[in-house]
């Protein structure tokens, strides 16, 4: 059976969003993690530009195995296979440290993800089983530097946030965050009181809280349609976040 999509200019800008020198920076990232190194039995069937595209374009569309199989000729066991397999390689790269005397501003916000898999979700505020994911991002670039595993959706953002890895990464960053933050140490709108408005200078503060930035970025993620129906388990979901996280940031940069 022969396949239609191959790792070309034409098939890649259409059905992952990437401009093809941004592509091949992504399959080079996941040659270097040893994407095709040995994975024990057969050789597989398809090279490892073709098998990048094919976890790009599951994230992309969010089409299930079944019918990804057809258009690059292949069973939907061997879909499933390099899915499995190359999942872990597409993730975000950790957040380089700051540097001395560089001021540095990181926005955090929480997006929920509706999940089939209902061991990492929970009902939540959209009406459906969702999960929490935390995310930083570059106030001024708009990349991802970093997110944090699902939690599920009835959890608050502050309460997500402490538990997650984020506050390490973020540690001598400044962080922005909205009110639901309150409490945890990051920079968040000043609250107006009952009979006392705010001062001048809270309002002019409030207005450069650069926060809408993050639901931008939110957006664009979700333009990866697995983040708007998670059908995978377990760590399906955070290595769906982390690989859309890479291709976002390559498309961004590009």
């Amino acid at each position: 059976m022969g396949g239609v999509l191959r790792a070309e200019s034409l098939w890649v800008e259409t059905f992952t969003g990437l401009r093809m020198g941004r592509f091949e920076k992504l399959v080079k990232v996941v040659r270097e993690r040893g994407g095709n190194g040995p994975g024990g039995g057969r050789p597989w069937c398809l090279p490892l530009a073709d098998r990048v595209l094919l976890v790009a374009v599951y994230y992309r569309t969010n089409l299930t195995m079944r019918q990804l199989a057809p258009l690059f000729g292949i069973s939907p066991a061997t879909v499933c296979r390099v899915i499995q397999r190359l999942r872990p390689l597409l993730a975000i790269e950790p957040a380089p440290r700051p540097v001395a005397d560089v001021e540095r501003l990181w926005i955090v916000d929480g997006t929920l993800v509706p999940v089939r898999d209902r061991k990492v979700a929970a009902s939540s505020r959209n009406y459906r089983f969702s999960a929490n994911v935390q995310v930083i991002i570059d106030a001024d670039s708009r990349l991802v530097i970093a997110s944090a595993r699902p939690v599920p959706g009835n959890k608050a953002d502050a309460h997500a946030w402490r538990e997650s890895d984020l506050p390490a990464i973020a540690a001598g960053t400044t962080v922005i965050a909205d009110g639901a933050y309150l409490g945890t140490g990051l920079i968040v709108p000043h609250r107006r009181r009952a009979g006392r408005p705010l001062l001048r200078g809270q309002e002019e503060d409030n207005a450069e809280h650069r926060r809408a930035r993050v639901e931008h970025t939110f957006a664009r993620m979700k333009n990866w349609k697995i983040l708007r129906d998670c059908r995978q388990k377990g760590d399906g979901l955070h290595h769906a976040v982390q690989a859309v996280a890479t291709m976002h940031n390559l498309a961004v940069t590009g």
